[in-house]
């Protein structure tokens, strides 16, 4: 698709649940972007708190979709389908843009036609603004096959992506059978049929709730397992086996990690011991390592 000047080349959509308490900022955020002419799509999703009447005091510098509560995946696709731009960028409600993030992005998915999806690196806080982490850009490796060893391979995930709005034709839209990692699922089907790019600078902030993460260990754990199995034929087929065998450790991991962090050290166990079954020689031995933490009873 071709801009005109009916036509904005970048839509972000932001999909907005209960979101009085962030949405103001993060549409600010997209407001102040240097790249102009950028078409907002805001997507309530059924929000019984004060978020409406926060939107309408945009008025028409933004577009405001109603619908009745249809889950974070049914947003999105339902802000894609609205969307007029040639490009795509997604935003969570709590999070935040760099004014120079949109215009970066666009500058490099124009500059290569075979790129159909662009991350930058991310800074992550807490609410309170303190630096929890830097989520950087992967390597030059695959970045299907890296996605299957690191589910985290995608700076930024739903707040840091921009893609080719002519791309969700061929792969579909977001599953909204998924609880959660749909945007993993995503960027595997993307990763899958297009080129990708990532911004090496911090233009994308990812706000971190406490408590999250644990509240939300069992849905986690069986959404990247489905999401694995899933997509698992994506992989070329001379590797699909080792990279499953390997995705599947580098999974039980991360999960035996949280859970020994949230105290549920018998579990975490268990999960290291399957990985181990799992892995081939090199995450064997970051399992082992990560084994060892545990029975010194060493932070992780």
């Amino acid at each position: 698709m071709t801009a005109t000047p009916e036509t904005p080349r970048v839509s972000a959509v932001i999909p907005a649940y209960d979101a009085a308490a962030h949405i103001v900022g993060a549409v600010e955020s997209v407001l102040a972007q240097t790249l102009a002419g950028v078409e907002v799509v805001v997507v309530d999703d059924g929000s019984r708190d004060a978020t409406a009447e926060l939107l309408a005091g945009f008025g028409e510098r933004i577009r405001v979709i109603r619908q009745p509560n249809g889950g974070l995946s049914n947003a999105r696709n339902r802000g894609i389908a609205e969307a007029r731009g040639t490009f795509v960028a997604f935003l969570d409600a709590d999070d935040r843009w760099h004014p120079d993030k949109l215009a970066r992005q666009l500058a490099r998915l124009e500059s290569d036609p075979a790129l159909g999806f662009c991350s930058t690196r991310t800074r992550v806080e807490d609410p309170a603004g303190r630096l929890l982490n830097h989520w950087d850009c992967p390597g030059d490796e695959a970045l299907l096959e890296t996605l299957f060893l690191r589910n985290g391979a995608v700076p930024g995930s739903g707040s840091g992506v921009m893609v080719r709005r002519d791309l969700f034709a061929r792969v579909g839209g977001f599953d909204e059978s998924l609880r959660s990692l749909e945007d993993i699922d995503m960027w595997m089907r993307l990763a899958a049929v297009s080129g990708y790019a990532c911004i090496d600078e911090p233009l994308t902030l990812v706000v971190k709730h406490p408590g999250s993460m644990s509240r939300n260990l069992a849905v986690m754990r069986a959404a990247a397992l489905r999401v694995m199995r899933k997509n698992r034929h994506l992989l070329p087929q001379a590797t699909r086996g080792r990279l499953w065998r390997a995705g599947y450790a580098s999974v039980l991991a991360d999960f035996a990690k949280w859970e020994y962090r949230a105290g549920q050290r018998g579990r975490a166990m268990l999960h290291l011991a399957q990985g181990l079954a799992l892995a081939p020689l090199s995450r064997g031995r970051m399992l082992l390592g990560l084994l060892a933490a545990m029975g010194a009873g060493r932070t992780l």
